[in-house]
């Protein structure tokens, strides 16, 4: 089995078994589950982070089945890489997402969305970055494919440089580092002057109360956009900024689109009902920052030295993991009042 053969080559079964999945699920969520808008209560949100995690983790252990069918030595090998390569990637997006959570209260706080409307705002940005991150990611897969420099001599070694994935890997790595320490947001900022907000204003007047939880309403005869389009809207751009991050990081992680792209997407899936289990609480979680920093910044180096050096997707898995791990533990000893006060003032 060659090496470099994704899951696309292996198994296109595969991929509509993904696309029906997340489509059924959808469904399920918004026109079943969720046909009413209604505040999640904690106990919902705990079933279905349950549920996504748990889709997500069979998913990895169907790659893993996909690569050892035939049981053979390399095969395992293969299947083992292909394995930890959607875990890495699924767990970086994962604890990017958790870091963000806070933006995201802050942007709910600003507007003033009533909780019952939490849900379905978010819901329309996951189906965002369901497009979104397909175009990032295949795309970049394609370009990374066609900036690799011709073969050359370097520190005495022949070695294949990928310019675009060397200018990641500096990026990675200023952002890993800039971002040392950091708080979560600026609570302060006013989420009207966002591009999301000003594309909204550009093409329709916005009335200034909620109508249910209608994008739409009509007021004295005319159409116009309600406040839940404008907070859809930048949470839309949010999530596009958050890609700038997410998105190079795992690219040093797999070659493989179709492995990036659902371990991306089943981390974003969950991230509405992580939202719901730990927006009370995410103060529990202020030191994940710097725990973060250090995983860009390993990431941005990983991407930088592998010409010359390879690190094993298990090693990385086992890095990242432990980074998260050890990040959360700390912010659960050392919790942050003054992020607590600031939540119970936005609530």
């Amino acid at each position: 089995m060659d090496k470099h053969q994704g899951i696309l080559d292996l198994h296109p079964g595969l991929v509509l078994g993904f696309a029906i999945t997340v489509i059924i699920m959808l469904l399920l969520d918004l026109g079943v589950f969720n046909k009413k808008s209604h505040e999640v209560s904690s106990k919902e949100a705990t079933v279905w982070s349950i549920v996504w995690i748990s889709l997500s983790m069979i998913f990895s252990g169907v790659v893993y089945w996909v690569f050892n069918t035939d049981g053979a030595p390399e095969s395992h090998a293969l299947a083992v890489e292909k394995f930890t390569q959607y875990q890495a990637a699924y767990w970086i997006e994962k604890a990017l997402s958790v870091d963000n959570l806070f933006v995201f209260i802050l942007v709910f706080g600003f507007f003033k969305v009533p909780k019952h409307l939490h849900h379905k705002v978010l819901f329309w940005g996951i189906i965002g970055a369901l497009i979104f991150r397909a175009i990032f990611i295949f795309a970049g897969i394609g370009i990374i494919n066609l900036t690799y420099l011709p073969e050359m001599t370097i520190f005495g070694h022949e070695v294949k440089i990928n310019v675009v994935m060397t200018l990641f890997g500096l990026f990675l790595l200023y952002a890993g580092i800039k971002s040392w320490g950091e708080g979560d947001g600026d609570d302060d900022e006013d989420f009207n002057d966002t591009p999301g907000a000003k594309l909204v204003k550009k093409f329709w007047k916005v009335s200034n109360n909620y109508d249910g939880d209608k994008f739409f309403t009509i007021q004295n005869g005319i159409k116009m956009a309600t406040p839940l389009l404008v907070v859809v809207a930048v949470i839309e751009f949010t999530d596009v900024l958050f890609a700038v991050d997410s998105i190079p990081a795992i690219f040093a992680i797999s070659n493989d689109p179709f492995i990036l792209y659902t371990s991306n997407i089943f981390a974003i899936l969950g991230l509405r009902s992580l939202y719901f289990l730990l927006a009370n609480f995410i103060y529990m979680f202020s030191k994940l920052s710097y725990g973060l920093a250090i995983i860009l910044s390993f990431i941005g180096v990983k991407m930088l030295i592998a010409p010359w050096i390879h690190i094993p997707s298990p090693i990385s898995l086992g890095i990242v993991g432990g980074v998260l791990v050890i990040s959360v533990l700390v912010s659960l000893l050392f919790p942050d009042k003054k992020m607590k006060e600031k939540l119970e003032e936005k609530n």
